[in-house]
């Protein structure tokens, strides 16, 4: 209780690393020295923050567009990457959330996600943690207030996902949210919360809604798995999980509770098929596909073997890329179009 007194006394503070070495160390999670896990020491170096530079990051010919929304909860910006194949056609959304100390361009450079938008033309959007809300730029998936539908942070990346669907010609059956770490957290959010709005979700190394009520169960979620009560949506939305077996940041118990919760949602009889394979001069992985009684997939879990918490063949000139692993991006949007209204949009 003393440490929390002062864990929460520091965060008041704005000492929001100092905070989470303290709780890690009292936790167990990190020894004395290594300095604070949930700072995510990015395994290659972040792209700058700002400037005309990360304006044109992640760039493939399209437009990358700086924009903004603002809602009772607040503001925040965004990127919006619109192809060059776009022509004002009904054309699928993906909405991509970063993880913590990242940026809108240093994820779209990591992911390589607007080169897969100009070679199949859709549009996507990078909304961005405001340094405001969060000092590490966090998405902040642990705060009751932040994982409930119409509030806080949810309100408004439901609400830069309606703000392009009206701006542009979007297929209203092909929207798709993913992210990673406390994106991906937030992106599990998302799909419980507003699973009429989005048609798939992809969780890459993040944790289940409702698996924490606030930073030290944050952490004891992220170390070890969440030990309260998941939220149960009402409707499961489509689900791929992609986590490096090896992450020492965000278990790999979580992607097995992202699953376990999916299936519950959808109802018992889910046939499981495992397959493994390995990239060419890289990591081996474990794929487990669940189908329904039509032969429908509705979740798909990637373990990819010896890979920490990186973005499975991501791009090295971003951060916390692993380019040995399966293309995480690629399948995410092989996956997203099998999961849209119509035929195939991907």
């Amino acid at each position: 209780m003393a440490t929390m007194a002062e864990a929460t006394r520091l965060t008041g503070q704005g000492r929001l690393a100092e905070a989470t070495t303290l709780i890690q160390r009292n936790l167990g999670i990190a020894p004395p020295g290594r300095g604070p896990v949930l700072a995510l020491q990015p395994l290659r170096s972040p792209r700058p923050r700002g400037g005309a530079r990360e304006a044109d990051q992640g760039s493939a010919g399209g437009r990358f567009l700086d924009c903004s929304y603002t809602n009772a909860a607040g503001t925040r910006r965004y990127k919006l990457y619109v192809p060059t194949g776009y022509r004002g056609q009904g054309v699928p959304l993906v909405v991509m959330l970063h993880g913590g100390t990242q940026g809108a361009g240093d994820f779209a450079v990591g992911t390589g996600m607007n080169a897969l938008a100009e070679r199949h033309t859709f549009l996507v959007a990078y909304p961005q943690q405001a340094d405001s809300a969060n000092a590490g730029r966090y998405w902040n998936w642990f705060r009751p207030g932040d994982q409930v539908k119409d509030a806080g942070e949810p309100s408004l990346i439901a609400g830069i996902t309606r703000r392009i669907m009206a701006s542009h010609s979007v297929d209203t059956g092909c929207v798709h949210i993913a992210g990673f770490s406390a994106g991906g957290a937030m992106a599990a959010v998302m799909a419980g919360t507003y699973p009429d709005l989005y048609a798939g979700v992809g969780v890459h190394s993040g944790l289940p809604h409702g698996a924490a009520h606030d930073l030290p169960s944050a952490l004891a979620a992220m170390s070890h798995g969440a030990t309260t009560p998941i939220r149960r949506a009402a409707r499961a939305v489509p689900l791929i999980v992609f986590h490096g077996d090896r992450d020492r940041v965000v278990a790999p118990v979580n992607a097995e509770r992202l699953v376990g919760e999916a299936l519950r949602t959808n109802g018992p009889g889910a046939v499981k098929s495992t397959s493994r394979g390995q990239r060419h001069d890289g990591h081996a992985y474990t794929r487990t596909v669940y189908t329904n009684s039509n032969g429908e997939t509705l979740i798909e879990q990637w373990i990819v073997h010896q890979a920490g918490h990186a973005w499975s063949g991501g791009d090295a000139t971003g951060s916390y890329t692993d380019p040995e692993g399966p293309d995480a991006s690629t399948e995410m949007i092989r996956f997203f179009g099998e999961h849209s209204s119509g035929a195939p949009a991907y």
